[in-house]
């Protein structure tokens, strides 16, 4: 069974920063790529970051330059460090990744950008 957790999220002033993390189990964490997506005011979520097996890296234009993604496969872990936060990127963050056939996702953690 995949399993993703995550966290790292809260509250935090515009212009302030944060780190979220993503640990999984289940799968052979190395092989896969790993995403993070957010949902914003209960709309479609949508894509923020993709990191391949090999370590390629992908982003929405709407981070792009702001937010890092990255992975530390010795511990099964994906990360997303955001920087200068604005009070559009509050919204629930989760991580996912497709294994055995399937979509998994991770419970989400919250972002909240406000003053």
């Amino acid at each position: 069974q995949v399993r993703l957790v995550e966290s790292g999220g809260g509250l935090v002033q515009p212009g302030g920063s944060l780190r979220l993390s993503c640990v999984s189990s289940g799968i052979n964490f190395k092989l896969y790529t790993m995403k993070w997506y957010r949902q914003i005011n209960g709309n479609e979520r949508e894509l923020v970051a993709t990191i391949t097996d090999d370590g390629s890296t992908n982003y929405a234009d709407s981070v792009k330059d702001r937010f890092t993604i990255s992975r530390k496969n010795v511990w099964s872990t994906i990360y997303l460090q955001m920087n200068n936060l604005n009070p559009e990127d509050t919204g629930k963050y989760y991580c996912t990744t497709y294994a055995r056939e399937r979509d998994s996702w991770g419970q989400g953690t919250q972002v909240t950008v406000s003053s």
